[in-house]
Order: structure tokens, then C-alpha cells, then sequence
């Protein structure tokens, strides 16, 4: 195994958003700026723009990284870009500022509510059966429990439509 599959998630996110060079256990590179690394597999997704800008996305598999150098900080502008790719049709980035207000003000929703609702992060933990991530809609709402589900589902949609009065 090697030793950037023992690292932690933390050390991993340093590379965010750069340009970095991968060599594999196999000694083959691939170059690309990191979009995540998946927290389970050490698998990094990097995507690289052609000629036409068209984007190019692979994936490292995590067993198989060898060694990872930054060719290239990355910025602001980089993440949004790689953010705009990955996001659905339709869909809207936000600013920290903006999913800060929208955590908060979900949060404030469901205690109103009498939904106990606890902040870890930038994760709401509702009544530990159920999460809701960034940007805090119906979609990022996740449970075992259907029931739960649906009906928290249910009341942030609510919530949505009550801002857009």
C-alpha cells in the first residue's frame, strides 16, 4: 500500500484545486488539476482541459498513487470552474458566505419546527438519523430512513419556497 493511501483526508485536501502530477506504482503519470479525492478509496479525480477547453476528467485509483507533486497552485477562479463542471443543469454556486447564511438559516427553520438539529461542521445532523450538506436542499438531504427522509425533504422544500416569497 502506499503512503498516499495512509494519509488522511486533511493532508489530501492541500491538494485541492491545484495542478498536480501523478506517478502511479506503475511509474505512468497523469497530470490534471484535483477536483477531490474520494475519502474512502484514496482515488483522486483530476480533470485536465484539451485544446478547446473542452474538460478531460480521470481517475486515479488510490492503491495505485505513488507520488504527487503540485505543478500549479490553484485559485479561486480554478475552483469555481472545476465546481461549475460537476454541478447539475440549472444549478448555482454559492459563496462561503452564502452557504453560511443558508446553514444558519435552515437550521433556524428547523428548530422552529421542533426538528433537533445540531451542526457538525458543515453538515446539519438532524435528530442523528439524517444529514443535509452544502448548499442545504431537499437534494442534500441523507437518511436510511425513507420516512425521515421524505418528510424533512419535505420541510426544507417548504423552507425554500418560504424565501422565495
Amino acid at each position: 500500500m502506499s503512503d498516499w493511501s495512509r494519509m488522511k483526508p486533511q493532508e489530501w485536501q492541500k491538494y485541492l484545486n491545484h495542478e498536480v502530477k501523478v506517478t502511479g506504482i506503475d511509474k505512468q503519470q497523469s497530470e490534471g488539476w484535483v477536483f477531490t479525492v474520494d475519502p474512502v478509496s484514496a482515488s483522486v479525480v483530476l480533470v485536465s482541459f484539451q485544446e478547446k477547453g473542452e474538460p478531460c476528467v480521470k481517475v486515479v485509483l488510490g492503491h495505485a498513487v505513488r507520488e504527487m507533486e503540485v505543478i500549479r497552485e490553484g485559485d479561486g477562479e480554478m475552483e469555481k470552474k472545476l465546481r461549475s463542471l460537476f454541478m447539475q443543469v440549472g444549478g448555482q454556486a454559492f459563496s462561503a458566505e452564502e452557504l453560511k447564511e443558508r446553514k444558519e438559516d435552515l437550521r433556524r427553520w428547523l428548530e422552529e419546527n421542533l426538528i433537533p438539529v445540531t451542526v457538525e461542521g458543515d453538515v446539519l445532523q438532524v435528530a442523528n438519523v439524517l444529514t443535509i450538506s452544502a448548499p442545504y436542499g431537499a437534494e442534500q438531504c441523507s437518511s436510511s430512513n425513507e420516512i425521515i427522509l421524505a418528510r424533512v425533504q419535505s420541510l426544507v422544500e417548504s423552507n425554500m419556497g418560504r424565501k422565495d416569497q
